[in-house]
């Protein structure tokens, strides 16, 4: 039986440019996508836009567009980006597209038919950032603690989801699937927010235009969250006449997304389905945030990064290498521009490109380019800690421990790197009678490269093809890893894979 594997990110308000928190997320969820297509999983990576937001219709009313013009024009600013950083989504979903509509109306018509729907008068707070009714204990001195902002206070007639009626499910449905909430730390405070009790939610709003007609009455227009939400299952085609991939993918592997909306995704949303019959997603990853130099990222403080001005001094690989090594994806995370470059320069120039470049240079200058294949095993020096990384490796990227697999993996380059100095090939290749001598040196180093062009594929998918490439490796895959045999013809000096970056850091980001 083929195996699946369905993994999405959070959609994202149009009403800014992605930034380097938004690019984040999205590298790590495509490692996740490449490593598993790597493991031989069918694997579909949905991500997408958030098109009915008021924040979105105001900005477009500024710009004096209409806002559909708004959506497509930021839906190409969108996805230049994720291009420019080589994201390898299966689908875009954009919620004003009509498949959208049709999956969003059609889950609410069954949430109430099952009796989870009413009509009552919410009275309360409202944060206009956030889209979100908020309860006055969740507060920070007065303030939305998201946007800092005081929530407005409001008196409307909507239609509540009985989100009260779960509590007990949900709590039933994290106990008897470990893993649902990563990392653990989030489902610990899901969990505290379900015994505190849960509170029936508003899915409407009356008189607003911008958004989906509520199917059973057109004077209200679905609340945003529960719009939003939907994506997942809109772009398989739920609602519709044509839904294979629902039938293949659905329930999600894992949906990955900010740390500040676990309580949708774990607490709404499996809600949600469980009120229409259907199944929750099998996991949620809640990744932490990045903070610059010690300072939370914000525009008022004018030190927000553009992931795609950082992917032109790094590179593209470059930058999804930096993002996920230094900053653990479970955790928040502090970089700065002094760390990204000191971390470039001694993990890619000096340690995996200078072995790589040093290695087919001496291969062509002492051997003509040619390693005779032999077998690659216990009895070779490189062998054991080789084999040590890729298990710690593969350990650590199932736990979407991207840091640590890569933490796991570098030790066998850096042992590369002292095998070199240890063994001395250009003193070897001045003995015609240590030939053989010389060739297993080499032998080894190709291993450890060929091992490495595969294994960190999913974090630098360009630059680890053209290592491979220039290795005569093929494709990356994780079969076999170490390769049991190792060898080599028709190789030939490379220009550096990552060329050294020479500007002082603080001076490479100003306008």
């Amino acid at each position: 039986m083929e195996k699946t594997f369905y993994i999405t990110t959070a959609i994202d308000y149009v009403n800014q440019k992605p930034h380097l928190g938004t690019a984040y997320e999205k590298i790590g969820a495509d490692c996740m996508a490449r490593y598993k297509r790597l493991c031989g999983y069918d694997t579909y990576f949905l991500m997408g836009n958030d098109e009915h937001s008021i924040n979105v219709e105001r900005e477009a009313a500024r710009r004096e567009m209409d806002p559909l013009d708004y959506c497509r024009e930021m839906a190409d600013v969108f996805t230049g980006a994720w291009k420019a950083l080589n994201i390898s989504y299966d689908d875009f979903i954009q919620t004003t597209e009509e498949r959208h509509v049709r999956a969003v109306t059609e889950l609410f018509a069954r949430i109430e038919r099952n009796g989870y729907i009413y009509k009552g008068k919410y009275e309360g707070l409202y944060c206009e950032s956030c889209e979100e009714f908020i309860v006055e204990k969740d507060l920070e001195d007065g303030l939305c603690p998201r946007h800092r902002q005081e929530p407005k206070k409001i008196s409307e007639e909507n239609y509540f989801f009985a989100l009260s009626k779960f509590e007990g499910r949900l709590l039933e449905h994290i106990e008897n699937n470990p893993g649902f909430i990563r990392p653990k730390t989030r489902e610990n405070e899901i969990v505290n927010v379900i015994k505190g009790g849960l509170h029936d939610v508003s899915i409407s709003r009356a008189g607003v235009e911008w958004g989906i007609p509520l199917p059973i009455d057109k004077g209200h227009a679905i609340y945003v969250w529960f719009d939003a939400l939907t994506n997942y299952i809109s772009a398989l085609g739920f609602g519709g006449e044509e839904s294979e991939l629902f039938e293949k993918y659905w329930p999600a592997d894992v949906h990955v997304i900010g740390k500040d909306i676990t309580r949708f995704h774990c607490v709404i949303w499996p809600s949600m389905l469980m009120a229409a019959g259907m199944e929750p997603a099998r996991s949620v990853f809640a990744h932490g945030f990045l903070s610059l130099a010690g300072e939370k990222m914000s525009k008022s403080r004018g030190n927000i990064l553009d992931p795609e001005k950082m992917a032109g001094v790094f590179g593209a690989d470059g930058l999804r290498y930096l993002l996920l090594r230094e900053v653990p994806f479970d955790k928040d995370g502090d970089i700065s521009t002094q760390s990204l470059v000191g971390r470039y320069n001694a993990d890619l120039a000096n340690e995996l490109g200078n072995l790589f470049s040093r290695t087919l240079a001496m291969i062509s200058k002492y051997l003509g380019g040619s390693v005779t294949p032999a077998p690659f095993d216990g009895g070779c020096g490189l062998h054991g800690v080789l084999s040590d990384a890729v298990a710690g490796y593969r350990e650590h990227m199932e736990r979407m421990e991207f840091s640590r697999a890569l933490g796991a993996f570098w030790p066998s380059i850096q042992a590369a790197n002292r095998f070199i100095e240890e063994k001395a090939p250009w003193t070897l290749a001045k003995d015609e009678t240590k030939r053989d001598e010389l060739e297993a040196v080499f032998r080894e180093l190709l291993a450890v490269l060929r091992t490495a062009g595969s294994v960190l594929f999913p974090f630098m998918p360009e630059k680890m093809s053209a290592m491979l490439g220039r290795l005569g490796a093929g494709d990356p895959s994780l079969d076999e890893l170490p390769p049991s045999e190792s060898g080599a013809e028709g190789l030939s000096a490379p220009d550096p894979l990552f060329p050294r970056i020479q500007e002082k850091p603080e001076e490479i980001f100003k306008d």
